[in-house]
């Protein structure tokens, strides 16, 4: 079912889950975009290994333009107000992932709805986890 309005949404349903290109080519292709190109650290897993990390990284914030495409896949209508993420462990380059949400509050007058956010690795580690608040037409 199409989510256009809050109407439509229901209290605990599930985001279809999403599973994004990780791989070193996006990561380090987002890293130029934004102007981190110069080291390794997205685009390298040696170079990023030398700087003492695990492993090429996955930009935070491109992890988080993950869970905005997710919701708007979900909800073409849906205005992202705020999503406030914790980054518990690294989310590394070339590692599948799955990102998944859960409504948890639905404010019917407002049109204000809560999603529980979650960005789970291969292993089903929890790497990224959070709430995005997401307003959706009332009528």
């Amino acid at each position: 079912m199409a989510i256009e309005t809050v109407h439509d949404v229901e209290f605990g349903a599930e985001l279809a889950p999403f599973a994004p290109d990780t791989s070193l080519a996006s990561t380090g292709a987002f890293a130029d975009a934004v102007g981190w190109g110069g080291g390794g650290r997205f685009k390298d897993h040696a170079a990023a290994r030398a700087e003492g990390l695990p492993g090429a990284l996955v930009p935070g914030i491109m992890a988080m333009g993950f869970l905005s495409s997710m919701i708007h896949r979900w909800s073409g209508s849906a205005h992202i107000e705020t999503i406030d993420t914790v980054f518990r462990a690294p989310l590394l380059a070339d590692e599948a992932c799955t990102l998944s949400a859960v409504v948890t509050d639905i404010d019917t007058d407002t049109g204000l709805v809560e999603i529980d956010l979650s960005v789970k690795n291969a292993a089903q580690e929890n790497r990224v986890f959070g709430t995005a608040r997401v307003r959706l037409p009332t009528g």
